[in-house]
């Protein structure tokens, strides 16, 4: 069973056992695997970024300390089998149970380029399983699915010296083999059978993750599941089967099981993040998770009132001309643009970051942040623009932070309700209804 450390993001974790009371405490072999992994990574340009979310710092007296940052959620599982779970750090300050993960699920769910919809288990006890595992299941439901759709056929090319003639006679290969045996055919003839590209990649994906999943349930439908697929044989080179996979009108149905097979059976991320045979790393970037489970709310409760929702709207840029020439330059790209029935316009912009209550601080609020909204309202002619925050205990006690441009602009930072999405959206209309 894999050693699994759970954290949340703003945690520092230790190898030192003699500071477990006051940090969280991996021990000193997991925690050196760590360090290697860090700095392996940090010596790769290309992939390096990813790991700006893991910041190594040193304690007097404690050692080394691993820092994770906001920028990042997900898991990490190193060459020994221990295992890092980063979650999201979400606010439950209503007495609600700390539900993390499900919440975290949904957030996922919203994504666009999230391979996967399906999350229909209420059984499952996801408290006791980590996201590998987690995104496992997801995997297994999907293709439980196809099962029950049936798989997808297809005409293959075979090739075999039969006693009967079909096909095509292939006569150098027919002259070679059967020259004494007259009684045979070498012929090429098509075959419309299950063995074609997608099955053979998910059956090598089912007979992969039955080796690596550490949970009885999962397991014991991937057994079940690969009856299905006892005509199909297992891929011998994975490119090779990907290159061939066309998704059209036929194949939809495998759409998110290629995007799945592709994370596990080459280790994968849904980042620029690649991992090894023995480190695999599931990572998401929280500034886009938050941004389409926003957008999705949003659109979902703002469309009652017959507003338009509109996610990463372009056309406008800061200059039209360039030396006195018509050339467009520097995109401007807000998060959400939504247009009301009375034909008025606004703009919002999520980020995923921790305000803090020092007024003399900004709040937290970064400057860039700041012109940036400042440039969408002279560019959309709207004084109304808003900034989407996270709520978080120290600010819950704020409605909305307004700042005053005192030349007509105005820019607002609202508090969405991470675990109460829907009500938060709805709150949120109420307060542009006013305006």
């Amino acid at each position: 069973m894999a050693k699994l450390l759970e954290v949340k993001e703003f945690e520092t974790i230790v190898g030192n056992p003699k500071y477990k009371n006051k940090y969280t405490c991996m021990d000193e072999e997991a925690f050196a695997d760590l360090l290697e992994f860090i700095h392996a990574f940090q010596s790769n340009e290309i992939e390096s970024d990813i790991l700006d979310f893991m910041r190594i710092g040193y304690k007097r007296n404690v050692g080394e300390t691993v820092t994770f940052k906001n920028n990042y959620v997900g898991l990490i599982q190193m060459k020994r089998g221990h295992q890092i779970q980063i979650l999201p750090k979400i606010e439950f300050a209503k007495g609600e149970k700390d539900e993390t993960k499900r919440v975290f699920m949904k957030m996922l769910r919203s994504m666009k380029d999230f391979p996967s919809k399906v999350f229909m288990n209420a059984n499952l006890k996801i408290d006791r399983m980590n996201l590998y595992e987690i995104f496992i299941n997801m995997y297994l439901q999907e293709v439980r699915n196809l099962v029950k759709r049936g798989l997808k056929s297809a005409y293959v090319t075979q090739e075999d010296n039969l006693f009967v003639y079909k096909g095509k006679l292939l006569i150098k290969e027919h002259i070679r083999n059967n020259f004494a045996h007259r009684e045979r055919f070498y012929v090429s003839f098509d075959e419309y059978q299950v063995d074609r590209a997608e099955n053979r990649i998910i059956k090598s994906t089912l007979l992969k993750l039955n080796k690596i999943t550490s949970s009885a349930e999962n397991a014991k439908e991937i057994r079940w599941l690969l009856t299905a697929f006892e005509l199909v044989e297992a891929s011998e080179n994975y490119d090779k089967d990907f290159s061939k996979v066309v998704i059209d009108r036929n194949t939809k149905a495998y759409n998110s099981l290629m995007k799945w097979s592709k994370v596990f059976l080459k280790d994968k991320s849904f980042t620029t993040f690649s991992g090894t045979e023995s480190v695999r790393a599931l990572m998401f970037p929280m500034e886009k998770v938050f941004e389409a489970y926003v957008a999705k709310n949003l659109r979902k409760v703002f469309s009652r009132e017959g507003w338009q929702v509109s996610i990463q709207n372009r056309g406008y840029y800061l200059f039209n001309k360039l030396n006195g020439e018509n050339h467009k330059r520097f995109a401007i790209r807000p998060d959400i643009v939504v247009t009301r029935n009375d034909g008025n316009t606004v703009i919002l912009d999520t980020k995923w970051k921790n305000l803090v209550d020092r007024k003399n601080e900004n709040f937290g609020i970064s400057s860039a942040d700041m012109y940036q909204m400042y440039a969408y309202s002279k560019k959309y002619k709207t004084p109304g623009v808003w900034l989407l925050y996270p709520v978080n205990s120290e600010m819950r006690d704020y409605e909305v932070i307004e700042f005053d441009s005192g030349d007509g602009v105005t820019v607002s930072a609202f508090f969405v309700d991470v675990a109460n999405i829907e009500k938060s959206m709805e709150d949120l209309l109420n307060r542009l209804k006013r305006k």
